[in-house]
């Protein structure tokens, strides 16, 4: 079961309904039967907003839609938004009956993490191999010109950073440099038959 909400938001007040969106998704994220959801904004003033929700059957979804929590969440967007359509599909219908409104447009990119945090992880990805280097090959390179020298740990340290350790760094620290995308995914569980 798919619930997708379109809402207006009014003029000024799209970060406080982001904000309240991604609030949303987070509480929903707990609640038994939710499959994932997201936010989906063209970014332009006035523009419509969805919020998409994926449940696993009507009985979670028409819970959800019923609960207190819900009712309260949706009492605090009345004050930012109006809420202008909603629509639920169950199962396939959609790949074959195709949208009744023009699709939304994506969301809008993902802001890259904060500076101290990029800085943080090149640091941990460059500060090893220049140690290493200076402790291991350095003293064997001192009669070498100082400018192969240095061409020689740059290249080095540059492909072991690049191709070794800056993909595992960024895979490892995915949640602390991106966390408002863990919100957009919710939580995808699989039943057994």
């Amino acid at each position: 079961m798919t619930v997708t909400i379109a809402y207006r938001v009014a003029p000024g007040r799209e970060a406080e309904f982001h904000s309240w969106a991604t609030a949303l998704l987070s509480v929903i994220a707990q609640v038994p039967g939710y499959l994932g959801g997201g936010i989906l904004a063209s970014g332009e003033t006035g523009a419509e907003w969805h919020l998409v929700h994926r449940f696993d059957g009507d009985e979670n979804a028409r819970a959800w839609e019923t609960s207190a929590t819900r009712t309260q969440l949706a009492a605090r967007a009345d004050q930012i938004a109006e809420e202008t359509g909603r629509r639920s599909i169950s199962g396939l219908k959609s790949w074959f009956d195709g949208p009744e409104t023009p699709v939304a447009a994506p969301p809008p990119a993902v802001q890259p993490p904060p500076k101290w945090k990029l800085w943080f992880v090149n640091m941990s990805a460059v500060f090893p191999p220049v140690l290493i280097f200076n402790l291991t090959v350095i003293p064997y390179l001192s009669s070498v010109n100082p400018l192969l020298r240095t061409l020689a740990l740059c290249l080095t340290v540059t492909a072991i950073v690049t191709w070794v350790l800056m993909p595992r760094l960024q895979r490892f620290l995915k949640k602390w440099l991106y966390p408002p995308l863990q919100a957009f995914r919710g939580r995808h569980k699989r039943r057994a038959a």
